[in-house]
Formats: structure tokens, sequence, C-alpha cells
């Protein structure tokens, strides 16, 4: 009963809009395929091939509905050198094993560590994105005649104004259909799909990647491999967060990992180029009201229906079209907010997103981009952390013994802090050490103890740790050495 019902509320559900979501989605796959085809080096097919099987697949085994993933840049861009110096079948065997990675990584439950991506790196990952996508339409826009912008133009407006009419049709699909039933019968020249490159005629077919089958073909394709399958992971994962939030539902992240692999693995061997998530279909699914995985299967099924069976109508499609749509995506998507939320966030805030934002844009590279936030917020959450280490003194009347009170936390960032807290000057008979309002975090924090235990006995204290707590007790009894029997403090010199 419980499947039933989950498979009712994940395929179901509102299904005339999920099917009308799906078809928009594949007119704007088409164009993305062939380019992130071309930028690989490979024949457009094979990404369109690719786009049709990874999206078919992550519907059905992956961790977030309505999430659209295909042949991606950030992918395409990995595969250059290893298309130019061993060709195509060597990218098909490089698929495979990427998918394989990507279902070992699924397996090691390796999605949780989205909870270590803090939200200013997630803001600077989805404005970065909008702008890198605004930034593709400009090849769309150059050298072109006052057609074309006159064209961009009216699609926008169809777009933004056909929702006051009605909301049952998505308005970008409405966009698309008008503007190439106009450029047909007007006999206006615009550049169209068809100019991007020449579409399949066929249906994909199975077959094993021709590549040698020993550990030198392993060495050949492990780097390209593992580099596509973290990039793929990374903005697979990010994406399905920004849809989480979209949508106000959740989903599984290592179910994501591990459909990401079963669709490039299956990908492979049906003659297509390694992919992942992309948030700019994504935006447009669920912007059209998909919640479901049914528009993400409709998506890809319908993407190969095109290709195979209207070829000759999708070729005439204008590309002014899908840029009029891909503006509108790239402005839904940039967080606006975010700008002007610049003055009241806080300042380490504002720093990590912006950089996630210039490192993105300036390298074309997500990894990088997030990698550089993720390293920022890390070390500005160490610092802030760190500065929250407090230490008192209260000496006895006779003024033979001191007590340290410690409060904080103390790790790698905070232990030069702590050692430098404590007077060795004039140390009394005894001192005592109270850490009943502190915790220990690492063996950073602990070797910082035993430094202070014994730089104290060295000057002949009597020294006693009181009041840790039992996670920081087993720290000291595992890693510590001031309370060993062997343990002497090296004489003053």
């Amino acid at each position: 009963m419980k499947v039933l019902q989950t498979v009712r509320r994940e395929w179901l559900t509102n299904i005339p809009t999920e099917i009308m979501s799906g078809v928009l989605v594949a007119l704007a796959l088409i164009p993305e395929a062939i380019g992130f085809a071309i930028v690989a080096g490979v024949d457009p097919k094979v990404g369109l091939y690719a786009s049709f099987s990874i999206a078919c697949v992550t519907a059905i085994v992956g961790g977030r509905p309505a999430m659209i993933s295909a042949a991606t840049a950030s992918t395409a861009v990995l595969m250059v050198t290893l298309v130019r110096d061993h060709g195509l079948q060597y990218l098909f065997a490089a698929t495979v094993l990427m998918g394989v990675l990507q279902i070992a990584a699924g397996v090691l439950r390796l999605g949780l560590l989205m909870k270590f991506v803090s939200r200013s790196v997630m803001v600077g990952f989805v404005n970065a994105l909008a702008i890198l996508i605004f930034l593709a339409q400009l090849p769309q826009l150059t050298h072109v005649g006052w057609e074309t912008y006159a064209m961009v133009g009216a699609g926008l407006a169809i777009i933004y104004l056909f929702p006051y009419v009605t909301r049952k049709v998505p308005s970008a699909l409405v966009s698309i259909v008008v503007l190439t039933a106009f450029t047909i019968y007007s006999g206006i020249k615009l550049r169209t799909v068809g100019d991007m490159g020449e579409l399949p005629s066929t249906l994909p077919f199975f077959a094993i990647p021709q590549v040698p089958l020993n550990l030198e073909t392993l060495k050949i394709i492990l780097p390209y491999s593992l580099a596509m399958a973290a990039v793929g992971l990374l903005e697979s994962l990010l994406t399905a967060t920004i849809v989480d939030d979209m949508t106000d539902t959740g989903s599984n992240k290592n179910r994501e990992c591990v459909g990401q692999g079963i669709a490039n693995f299956i990908t492979g061997f049906i003659g297509g180029m390694g992919g992942c998530a992309m948030i700019g279909q994504s935006v447009i699914n669920v912007t059209a009201g998909a919640r479901t995985r049914f528009s993400t299967f409709v998506a890809g099924a319908f993407l190969l229906f095109l290709i195979v069976a209207m070829s000759d109508w999708v070729k005439q499609i204008p590309m002014a079209a899908l840029t009029a749509v891909m503006i509108m995506v790239s402005i839904s998507t940039f967080k606006w907010s975010s700008v002007t939320n610049l003055r009241s966030n806080p300042l380490s805030s504002s720093v990590v997103m912006l950089a996630t934002v210039i490192a993105v844009v300036a390298t074309r590279d997500l990894s990088i981009g997030v990698l550089t936030g993720v390293v920022l917020s890390g070390i500005f959450f160490a610092a802030k952390v760190a500065r929250l280490l407090g230490i008192s003194t209260e000496r006895s009347e006779d003024g033979k013994q001191i007590t340290y009170m410690v409060t904080g936390q103390v790790f790698f960032a905070s232990s030069t802090s702590f050692v430098d807290a404590f007077d060795y000057s004039e140390v009394p008979e005894r001192v005592r050490i109270d850490v009943s309002a502190a915790h220990f975090w690492d063996i950073t924090a602990i070797g910082a103890l035993d430094d202070i235990v014994l730089k104290l006995r060295r000057h002949g204290a009597q020294v006693e740790v009181i009041g840790l707590n039992e996670a920081s007790a087993t720290m000291v009894e595992r890693f510590g050495t001031h309370h060993r029997p062997d343990a002497q403090p090296k004489p003053v010199h």
C-alpha cells in the first residue's frame, strides 16, 4: 500500500502539467545538448543520446523528483583532452567508469557531505550559474540582425505576459511555439536549431566500448572518470538542494548519487557522454509546475521523439526563441535578494558568496568555485569559534593555588590561544584546570593540554585537570600523555 502511495505521489500527480513541463524542457535541451557535444569535440548525437538516457534513467532511480539531468557543460569540458588524444570509444569507457564511481559514492553515503556546504556557498553557486546561463546566450545575440533582437524581445514578452491569460500552459512553451510558427510562415532568416548541428535519425543502440580491457586503458580513463564523477555529483547534489528549496520538499542525496551513477553507466553503453543535473532546465521544469518524476521522464523520452521522428520541424525552431527562455531562466535563477542583503548580512557570509560567484564565473569550473566557498566558510567558522574561547583565573587566599576556568571550544584554531593564556612565570604550588565548561575536539587540543600540564609541572607545580566531559575524557585517555605515569616533564635550565 505504501509503495502504491509513493508511485502515485511521484508519478501520477497532475499529469497534464507534468507532460507540458517535460515537453518544454525537451525543447530547451536540444540546443544545450548539441552545444555541449561540440564543446567536448564529439558528434551532436552523442550529446542528444546522453540527454535522453540520463533524463529517463534518473527519473526512475534518482533521488530528486522533477530535477532534470542530461549532458552538461561542466562535464563536457573535462572530456576534451580525452577525446582529442584517445578517441570517442575511450570517452564511452570513461563514462561507464564514471557511473561506477558515482554508484560507489552513493553506497558510501557521500551525499551527506552536502551538510557541510553553507547557505552562502549555495547562494553563490546559484548566482554564478545564473550568470553563466546568461553568458552562454551571448553568442546567439552577437553579430546578428535586428530581427533576432526583436524575436528575443517578443519571446520574453510572451513568457512574462501570458501567465496573466492562463497558467495552465507554460508560457515558455507558448513562446517557442508562437515564435517558431511566425518564423516559418513569415520567412524571416534567423539562426535555427538546425544550424547548431545535424540531428540523429536513428535510435541509440547498445554497444560495448571498443577499447582494450587492460590496465593501460584504466590508467588512461581513470583520471577523467574521477573528475567527471566528482564534478557531476557536486552539481547534481547542489541542484537537488536548490530544487528542494524551490518546492519545499526533501530529496534523498545518497539515492541521487546512485541514480546519477546508474544513468551514466547505461549512457556509456548507448553511445552517450557523461552528464549530471542541470540547474537551468530544472528551474524551467519546476517553474512550469512540475513536481514529479514523470516530467523528467517525459523530457527525456520526448527529446528522443523530437530528434528522431520530428527532426524536420525541430530544425526550424529559431534559436532566438530558446534564447528568450534561457534568459528568463537566468533572471529567475539569480537570487536578487542576495544583492540587497550584502550590507545587512555578516561580512563573512557576503565574502563567501561573492568569492564563490567570482571563482565559478572566472574559471567556468563549478567545483573550484564551490571548493573556494567551502574552504572560506570553514576558515571563517573556525576563526569565529576560536574567538569564543575564554579563560579566567582564581587564586586561593594563601596564594599557593590558582584555578584556571576554561570555557568554549578547544580545537586546532584555538589551541594556540589556549596555551598562551596560562602564566608560566609565577607558578604556585598547585594548579587546577577546570574544563567543565569546555570541550576538546581534536588531537591538536589534546596536545595543547599536554603541553600546558607538562610546562606547569616543569616549574614545580602539582597540576590537576578537572571537569572533563565524557567525550573529552575519552580523547584524553586515547591521545593524551600528561596523565600517564611515565609522562615526566623536562627540567627547566
